[in-house]
């Protein structure tokens, strides 16, 4: 679902908010069952949701609707998983099960915010603001290589109504954007940079996980997967600094 139907949206919170009305409440939430469960816990999904969509994490590469259904599936997923033994014996259950699912939840989506991001493409709101100048602004370069490689584009104030706007725009080419962002990596950055940015997001083949990558640059420690982040940020870093805007201006 690649457009936010406002439309759509209001029914489901209204067929959620409805269908956990019929269930009867029970004084344990060992008592109820797992369908009844899924279905409580549904407005926890869409609240986590929504954080996501907004976030640095997620901004252009899954909608709102996109990530509530990833979110759902992560639910019933933990749902199933629930030890109804250990929560019997917790002192707070609602507090407890919220933690089981949530940490579930958000596990789930941002798996699924990675498997996505290779297919990223800039919000069309942002894309609007970039055009306004022709891209002689170096914000335009900032803001191309954050949502491409980071997906740290700043949100706009009226943040819950961004993916209501449908996105009519042409999806990428993406071999063929893969193989520009390749030779920009190859002419600015160093090898190690070049490496992390290009296996992270596999530009040229398929992705890698922080750990491999941290392997295979022979990056040891419990922490090695925060220096794979850190070369990341400072590749990107670079590029932006050495880029000029002409050489992105024709893929927006």
């Amino acid at each position: 679902m690649k457009k936010y139907n406002v439309k759509n949206y209001i029914r489901y919170k209204e067929d959620v908010a409805s269908s956990i009305k019929h269930i009867h409440k029970q004084d344990c939430f060992t008592k109820y069952t797992n369908k009844e469960l899924k279905i409580i816990f549904l407005p926890l999904v869409e609240n986590i949701s929504r954080k996501f969509s907004t976030s640095q994490q997620a901004s252009g590469v899954m909608s709102i609707m996109d990530i509530i259904q990833a979110g759902s599936v992560g639910l019933s997923l933990a749902v199933d998983r629930i030890d109804r033994n250990t929560l019997i014996q917790s002192e707070d259950q609602e507090k407890s099960i919220k933690s089981f699912l949530a940490k579930r939840i958000r596990g789930h989506i941002r798996r699924e915010v990675d498997k996505n991001r290779g297919d990223i493409r800039i919000p069309e709101h942002k894309l609007n603001e970039i055009r306004k100048d022709n891209g002689k602004d170096k914000k335009m370069v900032e803001m191309f290589f954050n949502s491409i490689f980071l997906s740290i584009d700043a949100i706009s104030s009226n943040e819950d109504y961004i993916y209501q706007i449908p996105d009519n725009s042409e999806p990428y080419n993406i071999d063929m954007f893969n193989g520009y962002l390749m030779s920009l990596l190859l002419k600015h950055l160093e090898w190690k940079e070049m490496f992390v940015l290009s296996k992270s997001y596999g530009l040229d083949g398929p992705k890698w996980s922080a750990n491999e990558i941290a392997s295979k640059l022979d990056i040891k420690g419990v922490s090695a997967y925060v220096r794979v982040s850190e070369l990341k940020k400072q590749a990107v870093t670079k590029l932006i600094d050495n880029v000029d805007h002409s050489q992105v201006l024709d893929y927006l």
